[in-house]
């Protein structure tokens, strides 16, 4: 597969140009491309247009002073390592939960935010929304969405998991979010399917997923509003992240 199948496919799935677009990928699934990760950010870019903006998350884990021109992004995979790394694309500068942009809305995208939440409607995620971007999900399903979280904060889930996060030489803090497994994300698939706001197909050799992000915050919303615990895993499955999340709600109140 080379870049300009890859466009091909990017169209044909309803990237639009000129457009805002999130991307959450596993290069592993999208492979092989001549020209490798590069080449797959090139297309991206090139589905968006040169009035596009692309934007994608890099992470880091927070043990260490965050420098965004050079700090390595953590379980984020090779593209988005790639990308952040990459002459004109701007890097936001929370400590833990950066993004990184290029094109006419990077520097709005990317601008400061607070420390918590990370992904709240200041956030880069939050700005992607504003701006009426897509959300493209590239081998990975909605538990690797960011923008999840953002309908998590604006819903006021009554979870929250404090993490240290060090913001500066010998100097640590705790950083609140709505942390769990995030596999109840999953969810989204039926209820977007439902209203036919999820356009997917393949790209490269992956299943790939491209719903507006409004869309996406929208539905998750409403189901936060019918039941606010929706996303996490029933106690019974003991799983340990969730039950940390519930274990947060009395701290919460």
């Amino acid at each position: 597969m080379n870049r300009e199948q890859i466009v091909t496919q990017l169209r044909a799935l309803g990237v639009r140009e000129g457009g805002v677009l999130l991307v959450h990928t596993s290069f592993r699934a999208v492979r092989p491309i001549e020209g490798g990760p590069r080449a797959l950010i090139d297309a991206l870019r090139d589905a968006i247009g040169r009035d596009g903006t692309l934007v994608m998350p890099t992470m880091t884990d927070g043990e260490s002073v965050f420098d965004p021109a050079s700090t390595p992004t953590l379980d984020m995979g090779i593209v988005a390592e790639t990308f952040w790394r990459e002459p004109g694309v701007v890097r936001s500068t929370h400590p833990g939960a950066s993004f990184a942009a290029v094109g006419p809305h990077a520097q709005e995208i990317c601008a400061p935010q607070p420390l918590s939440p990370p992904h709240g409607i200041e956030s880069p995620v939050g700005h992607v929304h504003e701006l009426g971007g897509q959300v493209l999900l590239l081998g990975v399903e909605h538990s690797e969405s960011t923008t999840v979280h953002l309908a998590e904060s604006i819903a006021q889930v009554p979870y929250s998991v404090e993490h240290p996060c060090v913001i500066a030489e010998a100097t640590t803090i705790l950083i609140a979010e709505t942390d769990h497994c995030c596999i109840g994300f999953r969810k989204l698939d039926t209820w977007l399917r439902a209203r036919d706001l999820q356009r997917e197909g393949r790209v490269g050799s992956a299943h790939a997923r491209l719903c507006d992000a409004r869309d996406v915050v929208r539905v998750a919303v409403e189901q936060l509003e019918r039941d606010p615990l929706v996303f996490l895993c029933e106690a019974s499955a003991r799983c340990e992240e969730c039950d940390r999340a519930r274990a947060s709600i009395d701290g919460c109140r």
